[in-house]
């Protein structure tokens, strides 16, 4: 893994309708777009981490997410990804784009969630991840994660290099950030100049205006196809071509750009040679295809995680327990024969909040754990029968040994685990995860005398005597 890249910015999830046009509505003159498939991904900075994680980046993401099904869907992508996520509470609803596309023209875009709502407390977590880090880029797209103060102030006290990548509709980047990345159009809007001349003109005056205001160390305007232009502390600018890329699709380039210009940053690069690494990344990224080619599934035999029975309810189940005010509680564990010490558990679990969802071993991540004999119970009807239960209010089947990828995009309220940490043994491997949104780790007794595998050896040897 690369040095890790902290990732700081408004996150939207981004959804492609595409479909084809072959009427016009007799109600009104509108084409009809009849739909063959929907796409979703992250958006604004959640874009720029998932194509920094693409490339092998250990990334963590700091942002503000809502507590509805658009937050949860979010940081299923997220996590599955591997992206940490660390978020901030997001009051309202998930901010999403809607693009409507026939034959790759975009017909029309919907935007939802409203006007940007301040973000709440950052917890502590947060915090710690940016003191941390080796390399900070900053991707506002000025819904006010860049705004907030504890933020804010955790970026000016940082160490590592932060690069800074602006909105009109942002603040300005704290003092002294390493690089600011503006496009040439968004230079034109933040400078106020409305000079004529040529692109490297505009992006020359614009630039030196802005990193005099900002008290930045430098400033690349991007312009696109004719490369960028470094404005730096001396008179005479660093004009960067671009290699030559005919068509393609350009939608997070500026990403690849900045990510690039960040982890360059942080490994010692000048930057100069920074911006020229990161001019070179983003021409590849669209030459290569854009969003669409790099983020590609690979071929697998396999099913895809968010596709299993139980992840789509459970993000419905969170929505709406939040959008109430109400505590999430998870579990987690193989339930293999599923007995009274495991009622127990799950009873006292759901006591402590308004829903209870437990997270459930696959039949392959049981295997790993216990052994080529276990489970004797398939998942789908583990799944059942624990989704019966009056005290379990959904049920999420994950492959891995740990429940760490689904926790991260679910992040409960508490997360419970039985007796046997308790009296001083072992720290609960995944207390550290649910720290970061500021959830609480607890232990609720168990039976004494009651478990699976004693059931089991129980079994195997009366049949035996027998």
């Amino acid at each position: 893994m690369s040095s890790l890249l902290v990732i700081v910015g408004d996150t939207l999830l981004d959804k492609d309708v595409e479909g084809s046009v072959q009427r016009v509505a007799p109600d009104a003159p509108a084409p009809v777009l009849d739909e063959r498939q929907v796409t979703e991904r992250p958006g604004g900075a959640g874009l720029a981490a998932l194509l920094a994680a693409g490339q092998g980046h250990d990334v963590a993401l700091v942002t503000a997410l809502a507590d509805d099904a658009g937050g949860a869907r979010l940081s299923e992508l997220l996590t599955a990804a591997g992206v940490r996520v660390y978020a901030l509470p997001l009051p309202g609803a998930t901010p999403e784009k809607v693009r409507l596309r026939a034959d790759g023209q975009v017909l029309l875009r919907l935007d939802r969630g409203g006007e940007p709502q301040a973000p709440g407390d950052a917890p502590r977590a947060v915090l710690d991840v940016l003191r941390d880090a080796k390399a900070i880029l900053v991707s506002d797209y000025g819904r006010g994660v860049a705004r907030h103060p504890e933020i804010r102030r955790a970026l000016g006290e940082a160490k590592a290099p932060i690069v800074w990548d602006p909105h009109p509709n942002g603040p300005a980047p704290v003092p002294n950030v390493r690089l600011v990345t503006p496009n040439v159009a968004e230079v034109r809007k933040l400078s106020g100049d409305a000079g004529g001349g040529s692109t490297l003109a505009a992006a020359q005056r614009g630039g030196q205006h802005l990193r005099q205001l900002w008290r930045a160390g430098a400033v690349v305007v991007t312009c696109g196809a004719e490369g960028a232009v470094l404005c730096h502390s001396g008179p005479t600018p660093l004009v960067v071509a671009a290699p030559s890329v005919s068509g393609g699709d350009t939608c997070g380039a500026g990403d690849r750009f900045a990510a690039t210009a960040a982890l360059s940053l942080a490994s010692g690069a000048l930057v100069s040679e920074a911006v020229q690494q990161a001019v070179a990344a983003a021409s590849s990224y669209v030459a290569g295809g854009g969003v669409t080619a790099a983020l590609a599934p690979e071929p697998s035999g396999k099913p895809d995680k968010s596709e299993r029975i139980g992840a789509a309810e459970a993000g419905k189940l969170v929505a709406d327990v939040r959008a109430r005010g109400g505590t999430v509680v998870a579990t987690g564990g193989c339930f293999d024969l599923l007995h009274i010490g495991h009622l127990a558990t799950l009873k006292a679990a759901r006591q402590l909040g308004d829903c209870l969802i437990v997270c459930l071993n696959s039949d392959d991540s049981v295997r790993r754990l216990k052994g080529p004999d276990r489970p004797l119970t398939n998942e789908h009807d583990r799944s059942r029968l624990l989704a019966a239960l009056d005290c379990v209010d959904a049920v999420v089947v994950f492959d891995e040994p740990t429940p760490e990828s689904v926790l991260s995009w679910l992040r409960p309220d508490v997360w419970v685990k039985g007796g046997d940490y308790a009296d001083g043994g072992p720290a609960l491997p995944e207390a550290e995860l649910v720290k970061r949104w500021g959830g609480q780790t607890v232990i609720v007794p168990y039976l004494d005398g009651r478990s699976t595998t004693r059931t089991i050896a129980a079994a195997q040897s009366a049949t035996s005597r027998g």
